[in-house]
């Protein structure tokens, strides 16, 4: 597995150029002569599906809370001086229409609105679990996540991509308002997936249906055994009565009933031959003894079962004074000729163990099938070949501290940068010579959030124009001040169409469990 989550500070830089945003259009091929080459990776069948989802979804979604943001920054020494990089379009500028517009009402607002369709992606590296931010986008089948290229791909992986994927559009704090999003497949630039180029740090990625908590059911034990969901069974003490019926109805003890010795608990004297009992010596008083019935030669010491009555045995033995002297009960102590003698009486008993009866109840988990991502939360359009300079705003999940240590955010809740793109002078480190940034205070945790251009705050909606990738701190003071992106041309749309029209279908079935097969 990769461990790298160091992400370097680069350069502010570039000229600002105001322009206008074009009208919407229908997808169309791409601008650029060949198309680049792409590289594409499965996430999960339906079938890993499930165990990805119970990974994530069970114990009350305890792994979710337990992951951090995916990547620290590390700081470049002193000021970083203006340049810029090698940004540019790469033929004309094109436009996709977002989804759930038409849905909404413009109303005056003063607020930033966030969107609905922002949230964070989940995975694990080794036995960690991380997030990045992402944005559910337009695509045919309503189906299409955008996020950071280094939040889904890991070339030291064997698959290429990191495991566990999901999507949870509004996450808050372990709870999923909108549905769990199982990551099918990703589509990143072939020049990023192998040489991590951080010009091509994008990724689109075709998500399942969502599922959400639809409740829990007491099932049978044949049931439970086929369910593919979270399930769990519990030993629950019965009564006398109930476990009777059960070992009658099952011929003897099952999961429906069945009895354990309780800790601790003396045996009780049962009458002999009482079925599964036992045998138990006691040493008891003389006069105890001498009451107990006769010994019946004929039975067998070792069968409990055929024995009539107590069997009695005696033992004598010889001690020395001071032993006689401190021996109290129950035996028998008595002197001849200077001898000291304590006489042992012993009386053996039918006992069994005092139990408790239990039966086991299976419980499993129920889903229901939340549907398409974009019919649920929307999706944003998507935008390529735009100029740089024009105003966007970007959204994400910072949690990480500031290189001083000041740490203004959670990562439970999104925020929000607003200003004019730049080009961003070249970072050698990570291959970078052609990314635009924007000056923002957000940390990491950020990493993969959307940059919308022509946001539209009464709708909540505008198109995607580049994804957080890399932070940093210019003026050496000791605080994140800017992100950078790739720049989006035709070759990131020829990756985004190739995904946006991939179908992914569901993973739960009609029962409430998970779909069996791939």
């Amino acid at each position: 597995m990769n461990t790298r989550v160091k992400r370097l500070a680069l350069p502010l830089g570039g000229a600002i150029a105001a322009t206008s945003m074009i009208g919407a259009t229908l997808v169309t091929s791409a601008n650029a002569a060949t198309a680049p080459a792409k590289k594409v990776v499965s996430l999960a069948s339906a079938t890993e599906a499930q165990k990805i989802g119970n990974y994530w979804t069970a114990n009350g979604g305890a792994n979710l809370k337990a992951a951090t943001q995916y990547t620290d920054n590390a700081q470049q020494s002193g000021k970083v001086k203006l340049g810029g990089g090698d940004a540019a379009p790469d033929g004309k500028a094109g436009v996709v229409p977002p989804i759930g517009q038409e849905k909404l009402t413009p109303t005056k607002v003063k607020n930033v609105n966030l969107p609905k369709t922002i949230g964070k992606v989940f995975f694990t590296i080794g036995d960690k679990e991380y997030w990045c931010s992402a944005s559910s986008i337009q695509s045919k089948y309503h189906n299409l996540v955008a996020t950071a290229g280094h939040c889904v791909f890991d070339d030291s992986i064997t698959n290429g991509a990191l495991d566990n994927w999901v999507f949870i559009p509004g996450y808050y704090q372990g709870k999923a308002p909108w549905g769990v999003y199982v990551g099918k497949a990703a589509y990143t630039h072939y020049d990023f997936a192998v040489y991590e180029d951080f010009d091509s740090d994008y990724a689109f990625v075709t998500v399942y249906n969502g599922y959400v908590y639809a409740g829990a059911k007491q099932v049978s034990k044949e049931t439970y055994d086929k369910w593919q969901g979270n399930k769990s069974a519990k030993d629950v003490k019965i009564t006398k009565e109930e476990f009777d019926a059960a070992v009658k109805t099952h011929g003897g003890e099952s999961s429906d009933g069945w009895s354990k010795p309780i800790p601790g608990a003396p045996e009780v004297v049962v009458p002999w031959g009482t079925k599964d009992a036992k045998i138990a010596t006691k040493e008891v008083s003389k006069e105890a003894w001498t009451a107990a019935p006769e010994f019946n030669k004929n039975d067998d010491s070792q069968n409990v079962n055929n024995h009539k009555s107590e069997v009695k045995k005696v033992t004598e033995e010889i001690v020395d004074e001071k032993t006689w002297n401190e021996y109290t009960t129950p035996g028998f102590k008595d002197k001849r000729d200077g001898a000291f003698t304590i006489t042992h009486y012993y009386v053996d008993y039918a006992v069994k163990s005092q139990v408790d009866y239990y039966k086991t109840v299976y419980t499993v988990v129920l889903y229901k099938d939340a549907g398409r991502l974009g019919d649920n939360v929307g999706g944003q359009g998507f935008t390529w070949n735009q100029k740089i300079g024009q105003p966007v705003y970007a959204f994400g999940y910072p949690a990480a501290a500031h290189p001083d240590g000041d740490k203004p955010f959670t990562g439970v809740t999104p925020k929000w940068c607003y200003g004019k793109t730049f080009a961003a002078k070249p970072a050698a480190a990570f291959k970078a010579e052609a990314q635009i940034g924007l000056k923002c205070s957000m940390t990491a945790g950020s990493s993969g959030g959307p940059w919308i251009l022509k946001y539209t705050n009464t709708k909540r909606l505008g198109y995607i124009n580049g994804v957080t990738s890399l932070i940093g701190d210019a003026d050496a003071n000791g605080r994140i001040d800017f992100a950078t992106s790739p720049y989006f041309d035709s070759e990131t749309y020829a990756i985004y169409k190739a995904a946006a029209n991939l179908w992914s279908g569901k993973i739960v079935a009609s029962d409430g469990d998970f779909v069996t097969k791939a």
